[in-house]
């Protein structure tokens, strides 16, 4: 479905200027579970954050990978969020594949953040990277939006 680029423009802007995501999890009860954390993207499809394997986002992901995402601005005024929401496929990324990964990761990183290395996310390492591949994206669309609106807010699936 071809969506006009005026979405696929306001997605883009959405992921380029906010930091972190929440992270929609399955617990072992099927209870969701949220978790915000720092992000980075490659291409808007590979999603990137640092954690430890431990942590409960973590093992709900080694057991359940299929997880959901939503990026937005808490500082936007009432009424003028936006939002952009994923489904994906998590992962920690293998050990063989660090290397390549990292790169993409750290590339274009916060000038405050920092840039881990391979051997800082393996071995005994306290934590571990973390990709998300998205297989779908959609926008939020305000119901008052002035182009998009429909009175009630909903969701457009985009290509950003």
């Amino acid at each position: 479905m071809h969506q006009p680029d005026d979405l696929n423009t306001r997605a883009r802007h959405v992921i380029d200027t906010n930091h972190y995501l929440t992270l929609g999890t399955t617990e072992p009860d099927n209870r969701p579970r949220l978790s915000p954390v720092y992000f980075t993207h490659v291409d808007y499809r590979d999603f990137y954050w640092v954690s430890s394997p431990t942590a409960r986002h973590s093992t709900n992901i080694a057991a359940h990978p299929e997880i959901a995402v939503v990026i937005f601005d808490s500082t936007a005024p009432v009424g003028q969020g936006q939002a952009v929401y994923l489904s994906a496929h998590a992962a920690v990324v293998p050990d063989d594949e660090l290397a390549q990964r990292c790169t993409e990761a750290f590339a274009n990183t916060d000038p405050t953040a920092k840039r881990f290395t391979p051997p800082e996310l393996t071995g005994d390492a306290a934590l571990r990277l973390y990709r998300a591949q998205a297989t779908t994206h959609e926008v939020h669309i305000r119901g008052s939006d002035p182009v998009h609106g429909t009175g009630i807010d909903t969701r457009h699936p985009v290509t950003p």
